[in-house]
């Protein structure tokens, strides 16, 4: 392989990045994640931000509160090998620790003439609002709360996301020359259809914030509150008084970060209510294990069926529930015992079990129902020019899938806008002549996040972010972990002397005797014919999949047959002269 790069937009090339790069194929917004990991193990800490931005567009933010599905498919974290990389970690390290904290500059496209009005300064928004001006269109955002955020700002508390962070991260976005008009709602401040005729485009990304109701009587009594109301009350220093005993309904982050901050708030005693059980939960095991270790309960197999109290709420009425059978989804149906009932006393009930979109008249919409045809997260309406995307579309999602979303409708506006495509993601291929990791590096152990650990430290006003964040030599020590699945190393069969000494050395059962490769319609390698037999030896091949890239095969390679490939899932920006 050449040492200058290769674009391929060919389907086996695709097919082998996400099968062979998984942690990159997990990213909802496909993170370049072993360049971003191996450019901090350099030093590059601004490179290593830069490369996350240009994906995510909130690397301080992710770095702390992304729910992390690349690290549930890290390689490192198969059975034989330990735990996955703390490549969420890695992320903050960059945005920590980086020198040049200018903003970012302003692109060289020309200004397109073209205007496009987004509703909705959350992730999604946010994204799409960075994409679009970094293309030359002119974007006007409008948020109907006092600041910009979304979610981020009024649903997530400090001692998690320090504002600092986020604000440094937004005014990035708005410093490539972003309008923002807060403090004005759609249907109240402006109407709808003036916004569609005064602009080229309207992407609708308002989120979720309708809170869900439990429909179980006493749900309205004073001392009960919705989780998000319950935490944008709070962000916003509106904290309402809660008395002694806090129960949490509900199994998510909203329902974790409720009963912390609970705890901040003076409570003395907080529980989490769950239907299912702990292995059900969709937080982070990080989550729990702090959250216990603050001295909150987490209770299972439980569901609420009645709120008891006069003039306040003074306990809640449940029955003990037992699993069924596994759904579709992985999750076992939950069914109550009857008969089982039991009362738990509390001062204050949060029901955080989730939120819908909020009502909104949107042209050519019936009933307030969204068109099902969805490009996930992101969809089109009747109207010219009227679109959808992140949680108004899906639902309630993660920070990371929300961003994705506001991306994906960046780049449907601007090829309805411009009538070409902007960006373009192309598997980038190049040689690589050497590989520097060192087989001791498998051995390393993952270096844990330093943290406040006193409980009464960290519910101290104001509360301190709780995570303090990797030094400088941890995260190099923790990126030195990272197998750079990226590489992809190949045998050429012309030069192969069928030694066995690649073999021999390979830690892992990585490399094959084989007497057929076999291929999808793509063209892409799906799997081997293996052989013992050596009459019936074709190649030996090396599987990407099975290799942690230790080098080894390469240093006892007696004919130098080995190859190093970098293959990078990239995004490329068009301005229109290619």
């Amino acid at each position: 392989m050449s040492e200058n790069p290769i674009f391929s937009r060919e389907p086996e090339d695709f097919y082998y990045m996400d099968r062979n790069v998984p942690c990159q194929g997990a990213c909802p917004a496909s993170t370049n994640i072993p360049a971003y990991i191996r450019a901090l193990f350099e030093g590059r800490y601004g490179d290593s931000y830069e490369i996350n931005r240009m994906a995510n567009i909130l690397p301080g933010v992710l770095g702390r509160i992304c729910s992390r599905p690349c690290e549930d498919k890290c390689r490192h974290g198969e059975p034989e090998l330990g735990k996955p990389v703390s490549i969420c970690h890695i992320k903050r390290t960059a945005a920590d620790h980086r020198e040049d904290r200018s903003a970012p500059p302003y692109s060289s496209f020309p200004d397109t003439g073209k205007q496009v009005a987004i509703i909705g300064s959350g992730p999604t928004g946010l994204a799409a609002a960075h994409d679009l001006r970094s293309i030359g269109v002119s974007v006007t955002l409008f948020e109907a709360l006092d600041r910009p955020g979304g979610m981020l700002a009024y649903g997530i508390p400090p001692f998690r996301l320090p504002r600092s962070v986020l604000e440094e991260e937004i005014n990035d976005i708005m410093s490539l020359g972003v309008t923002l008009k807060t403090g004005v709602r759609v249907g109240r401040d402006v109407e709808m259809q003036t916004l569609l005729s005064q602009y080229d485009a309207l992407l609708l990304a308002t989120g979720c914030y309708t809170p869900k109701p439990l429909n179980i009587p006493g749900e309205t009594l004073p001392g009960v509150f919705p989780g998000l109301t319950f935490m944008m009350d709070i962000c916003a220093g509106k904290a309402p008084p809660l008395g002694k005993r806090v129960l949490v309904l509900g199994a998510g982050f909203t329902a974790f970060d409720c009963a912390r901050s609970a705890l901040r708030l003076g409570a003395e005693k907080a529980t989490i209510c769950l239907r299912r059980t702990e292995e059900d939960l969709t937080v982070t095991g990080d989550e729990i294990l702090e959250t216990k270790r603050e001295g909150i309960t987490i209770s299972t197999l439980m569901v609420s069926t009645r709120i008891l109290g006069k003039e306040h709420v003074e306990a809640v009425e449940f029955l003990r529930t037992q699993p069924g059978e596994q759904r579709p989804d992985g999750k076992k149906e939950v069914s109550a015992i009857p008969g089982s009932g039991f009362v738990l006393a509390a001062d204050t009930v949060i029901m955080a079990i989730g939120q819908g979109p909020g009502p909104l008249e949107v042209p050519g919409v019936q009933d307030g129902r969204i068109p099902l045809e969805t490009d996930k997260g992101s969809t089109t309406f009747p109207v010219r020019g009227l679109y959808a995307a992140g949680d108004y579309v899906t639902g309630p999602s993660t920070v990371i899938e929300a961003i994705a979303a506001g991306r994906r409708a960046a780049g449907r506006i601007a090829q309805d806008l411009t009538g070409k495509k902007s960006r373009e993601r192309v598997v980038r291929l190049q040689g690589s002549k050497t590989t520097d990791r060192k087989r001791t590096w498998d051995f390393i152990p993952r270096q844990e996040m330093p943290m406040i650990t006193s409980t009464v430290e960290r519910i101290k006003t104001p509360a301190p972010e709780v995570e303090t964040g990797y030094s400088r030599e941890q995260g190099q020590e923790e990126a030195k972990r990272c197998y750079l699945c990226y590489l992809h190393y190949e045998i050429d069969l012309e030069r192969c002397i069928y030694c066995r000494y690649c073999i021999d050395v390979a830690p892992r059962d990585c490399i094959r005797m084989v007497e057929a490769i076999k291929l999808n319609e793509a063209g892409a390698i799906v799997g081997f014919a293996e052989t013992a037999e050596w009459r019936d030896v074709n190649a030996i091949v090396i599987d990407n999949e099975r290799c942690i890239r230790c080098g080894e095969c390469r240093r006892v390679c007696p004919v130098d047959c080995i190859s190093v490939t970098r293959v990078e899932l990239v995004e490329r920006v068009s301005n229109g002269r290619e």
